[in-house]
């Protein structure tokens, strides 16, 4: 991920820039302590900012997955964790975001603020739910702790930059592309800070074990799979954690620290609980869109053909669900919606979100032929019928608006998405598609205006006061449009001047 130069800027403005706040009292909630006083040197407003600002980078970054049964799988899991223990929520009342990461490597990070990333090889190499919570319960374990602040909070001035230089190392690490980049970002904080900095970072991956296990405790998940699946992790890191400085490492596993964790569940019951139908879905999703080249696509198949000769019930429907997925992604809408109805068969389980989606995105893929007819007309039936089933989709929704595009009603389209925008003003994605419907209209200016939206909501404020400014010069550019562009021009351009101020540059 190319988002190293601008992470240490954002890492340095948050140090030094952050206003104290009184420390957070979670040893009054039950949960373990490891120096609060730290966490002063970065508020929870600051840590979000700095965690809103990463986060814009990243999803400009090709290996994010917006993906929107990904990200919805992701986020109601986890935010059913959260559930479990709102306290992990602290004072700050972190909101919690999770999304994934295309990388096979088995990994996981938190970041300032409330936002945690997956990395698809983890949830792939994931043989249970349980496993895929324990890890997911220790970085929210990560966020309620506000480990990153308390990082900031033990260094001092000069100690800032190898700070955010081991910080943004770990980060580097989980690049495809990364090369030495991890190991010339640390070199910086090599010193006497390095040995402080290592124990630190043992410490707090032991806290949020402590609070991963409350977690999975409170939503009956299995907490043996935590001991099994670090285990894993363990045995995958070993060929190369002798090669890479301790401190680089994401999750420094031990023997000790497992150690701990078994000591801690010795005595309760091992009750294991049964794995959703959407988890098995979304791992073969996942292996599908982890690599979408023709070689990757083939591969997959293989995986789900051997998955069949299992005939487990819920793995098959798996497997049927990601060939159906593969079909599509080669052209082939016929024989994707076959599959999916032996999945759906197979599953037991007709009336799935995961399922619904899919068969909404083989009909707006279809051509008219004695297969499928009027397919843009079945894809608005479809998508009317998901929505009505599974109105908090937020996918679903927006397929919902696209499907009304492919049979050419516009107007439709851009009533319902102008509604849509107006109850869900941070979704970009909604803007993106409102322009779809606006250029469908031969409606210019609208177009470049619901683009800057998206852009702006996005971060990319450069883009977005690129496209007022062509939305501007637009012919069908009314007297109202030019008072709506010079409005939302005038603060764009002040937000742009104030991040160019937090980033020490000089306002054009």
């Amino acid at each position: 991920m190319k988002l190293l130069p601008r992470l240490l800027t954002l890492a340095l403005i948050a140090a030094t820039c952050a206003a104290p706040l009184a420390p957070l009292p979670l040893a009054a909630q039950g949960l373990p302590t490891l120096g609060d006083a730290d966490s002063d040197a970065l508020s929870p407003l600051m840590e979000r900012k700095l965690g809103e600002e990463i986060m814009r980078d990243i999803r400009r970054d090709p290996d994010y997955l917006d993906d929107a049964p990904v990200l919805e799988y992701l986020n109601a899991f986890g935010s059913s964790l959260v559930a479990a223990r709102p306290e992990v929520r602290g004072e700050a009342g972190f909101d919690f975001s999770f999304f994934a990461v295309r990388d096979a490597t088995l990994n996981a990070f938190a970041l300032p603020g409330g936002f945690v990333a997956v990395h698809s090889g983890l949830v792939l190499a994931a043989q249970s739910e349980s496993e895929l919570a324990s890890v997911m319960a220790h970085e929210i374990g990560h966020v309620a702790q506000r480990h990153i602040a308390r990082m900031l909070g033990q260094q001092k001035q000069d100690a800032l930059i190898p700070l955010a230089a081991i910080l943004l190392g770990v980060l580097a690490a989980r690049s495809h592309n990364a090369g030495d980049a991890p190991m010339a970002l640390a070199v910086g904080g090599q010193g006497l800070a390095i040995q402080r900095q290592l124990s630190f970072s043992r410490n707090a991956e032991r806290e949020a074990d402590r609070i991963g296990l409350q977690i999975l405790q409170a939503t009956n998940f299995d907490t043996s799979g935590m001991v099994a699946f670090f285990g894993r992790m363990q045995k995958a890191t070993h060929g190369y954690s002798d090669a890479v400085p301790a401190f680089l490492l994401t999750h420094p596993l031990t023997t000790e620290r497992i150690a701990d964790i078994e000591a801690r569940i010795r005595d309760q019951p091992h009750v294991p609980r049964p794995d959703s139908l959407a988890f098995h879905l979304i791992k073969a999703r996942l292996r599908v869109l982890q690599d979408g080249s023709a070689q990757g696509l083939r591969e997959a198949g293989e995986w789900f053909d051997k998955q069949l000769q299992q005939k487990a019930r819920m793995q098959t429907a798996a497997a049927r669900y990601g060939l159906a997925l593969i079909a599509l992604k080669q052209g082939a809408p016929a024989r994707a919606k076959a599959l999916l109805a032996e999945a759906r068969v197979a599953s037991l389980a007709p009336q799935d979100a995961i399922m619904a989606s899919l068969e909404t995105d083989i009909a707006l893929a279809s051509k008219a032929s004695p297969e499928m007819a009027q397919p843009a007309q079945q894809a608005v039936k479809l998508a009317a019928a998901a929505r009505a089933q599974f109105p908090l989709s937020r996918g679903i929704a927006r397929q919902y608006a696209q499907a009304l595009i492919a049979a050419a009603r516009f107007d439709d389209a851009v009533a319902y998405l102008r509604d849509q925008a107006q109850l869900y003003r941070s979704e970009p994605q909604l803007q993106q598609v409102l322009a779809e419907a606006y250029a469908a209209q031969g409606r210019q200016a609208l177009q470049h205006i619901a683009l800057a939206e998206s852009y702006a909501l996005n971060g990319s404020l450069p883009d977005a006061l690129q496209q007022l400014t062509i939305a501007r010069r637009a012919p069908d550019a009314s007297f109202y449009d030019q008072a709506v562009i010079d409005a939302r021009e005038r603060e764009l351009q002040a937000r742009w001047r104030d991040v160019l101020k937090e980033q020490g540059k000089k306002p054009q």
